[in-house]
């Protein structure tokens, strides 16, 4: 009893119509226009304002609209979580991750998380570029360091730690710099940014660097680095292999600013679907 008549209040609400809510419900619009009165009689308030034209809420009905909708979204994800259990995921994804990470960890992973789920069809793109997810058509994204503001959804996969480093030769032939000043008198290979970032407030702080040579390839820098040709900062994955093998030596460790975030960012949507939670979850207990 307590539940009836609720379908109809919201389907008229949302379509501004008894007669569109009937069609879209496959009753009839007598039906639907009985239920709803009988509804308002029950709680004793006009839910809508029926004109010959246009049918519209009253600020009452637009409270228990509000109420009813969460209400019938509580028990449509409630019914989905059944059916789930007992279903295999399946459908596409389409993804965006930065190039290198993305070719490093991100896509090796997709790959294993494919074999496991074999009716999923997954689309990656790597760039560099913040691409709108929700204008692009993208379910999921993955994104490197402190997110802007945004009505986007998050969760965080793990952390990344920025490395200033530089060749054993090099030191040798033009000294260890102990403080961020002593920088100027190196040369310093840069990627996009003619800054660094440091830990020098609760603000962060970014120094200005400079040298003969700027690369935008990760890659080609860590390579310039090992030959010898300067100072260079750069993210874990980098160089990792090379610092555990000696060809490279960390510097300014005191400065070294906190560890940033990887996250898995997708649209707002209370409804994120089985196979997209399954990829993330997979994502979180298996990235490095």
């Amino acid at each position: 009893m307590k539940w009836e008549g609720i379908s109809e209040f919201v389907n008229v609400a949302e379509n501004e119509s008894f007669t569109k809510a009937a069609k879209s419900m496959a009753i009839s619009t007598a039906q639907v226009s009985r239920q709803v009165s009988a509804l308002e009689k029950r709680l004793n308030i006009k839910l809508f304002y029926r004109t010959t034209r246009k049918v519209s809420l009253t600020e009452e009905g637009r409270v228990y609209y509000q109420h009813c909708r969460s209400v019938l979204d509580g028990l449509d994800a409630a019914e989905r979580a059944v059916t789930n259990l007992q279903s295999k995921p399946q459908g596409k994804i389409k993804l965006t991750a930065p190039v290198t990470y993305g070719e490093q960890q991100i896509l090796p992973l997709v790959s294993d998380f494919m074999l496991q789920y074999m009716d999923i069809e997954v689309t990656a793109y790597l760039s560099n570029l913040q691409v709108d997810l929700v204008e692009e058509g993208y379910d999921l994204a993955i994104r490197l360091g402190k997110l802007p503001d945004s009505s986007m959804m998050a969760k965080k996969l793990g952390k990344r730690t920025n490395y200033v480093c530089a060749s054993p030769a090099y030191l040798n032939k033009n000294g260890v710099p102990h403080s961020l000043s002593e920088l100027d008198m190196h040369s310093c290979l840069k990627g996009t940014l003619d800054y660094w970032h440091f830990k020098n407030s609760p603000k962060g702080r970014k120094v200005r660097v400079s040298g003969r040579l700027r690369f935008n390839s990760g890659y080609g820098l860590v390579d310039a680095a090992i030959k010898g040709l300067g100072i260079v900062q750069l993210p874990d994955y980098y160089v990792q292999e090379y610092l555990k093998s000696g060809d490279l030596v960390t510097l300014l460790d005191n400065y070294r600013e906190p560890d940033e975030g990887i996250w898995a960012v997708y649209p707002h949507n209370r409804h994120l679907s089985p196979r997209i939670k399954l990829l993330v979850q997979y994502l979180d207990a298996n990235l490095t």
